[in-house]
């Protein structure tokens, strides 16, 4: 792909998009990490950087200082609006309030933090008239590795046909901080996390698998070709099939035979 170009097309895509929808910006959530920073920086040459608003929405005791610091930093380094908002005292408002919660839960603690982000991010996008972007790549999308309603509900999608390497790529055309480029991506939904240890493979790997699947070889011609092992072949296979209804509207009972 050309990078270079791939930029201009997301820049226009977000533009036009933007002016369609009748909308006077966009809300950026600004995690410190390279999807939603390279979002930012798209988003300010479509919009203009006084039309975009980013926030960063922490969580104390989870969120490293360096996020704090490299969202602070694009923010700072694009010149625009930029807000904090903690959310521990929502999540704590949940917890508290539903008698099932349970700390030792990370998968549905986790998806409830996304979902929490989600409403902060429309909350303003509603508040100021704007749109809210989404920082999903390629490759979350394809492995369904995004929370439902939570970093899935958003707009527009500009960095959505890039795959998690490409990223990379044109953010280094962007100029964004080198720190937040190499640093192992992370949606910080508990301690420790990185998304490659989840997965269980690397980007890198797992984006020349799923091209070669979308140009039609077979996943035991991709597995071969790459050297994966058969339970990587099978881990992002299964990841793949049982994620599909996230890339659908909600199934609708047909009622058309009984009408």
């Amino acid at each position: 792909m050309d990078i270079s170009k791939a930029k201009d097309v997301i820049i226009e895509f977000i533009r036009d998009k933007t002016i369609e929808s009748g909308v006077k910006g966009a809300v950026v959530g600004l995690s410190g990490g390279i999807d939603s920073a390279l979002t930012a920086y798209l988003t300010v040459e479509a919009l203009g950087k006084e039309n975009v608003l980013g926030i960063h929405m922490p969580e104390l005791n989870l969120t490293p200082a360096e996020d704090v610091l490299d969202a602070t930093e694009v923010a700072s380094r694009l010149g625009i609006e930029f807000k904090t908002v903690d959310i521990s005292g929502i999540i704590s408002g949940y917890m508290d309030s539903i008698p099932e919660s349970s700390e030792s839960d990370s998968h549905a603690n986790g998806n409830l933090k996304a979902r929490i982000r989600m409403s902060v991010l429309y909350y303003y996008a509603n508040y100021m008239s704007r749109m809210v972007m989404g920082t999903g790549n390629k490759t979350e999308i394809l492995l369904g590795y995004f929370t439902k309603y939570g970093d899935g509900g958003v707009d527009l999608e500009p960095i959505g046909d890039l795959y998690k390497t490409e990223v990379r790529e044109m953010s280094v055309l962007m100029d964004i901080p080198e720190e937040i480029i190499s640093k192992a991506p992370s949606a910080r939904l508990w301690a420790d996390q990185t998304d490659e240890d989840e997965l269980g493979i690397t980007y890198e790997l797992v984006d020349r698998f799923l091209a070669l699947l979308l140009e039609g070889e077979t996943p035991q011609v991709a597995q071969n070709t790459l050297g994966m092992t058969p339970s990587q072949r099978d881990s992002v296979l299964k990841r793949i099939n049982v994620n599909l209804h996230k890339q659908k509207a909600p199934p609708i009972a047909d009622l058309k035979s009984i009408r």
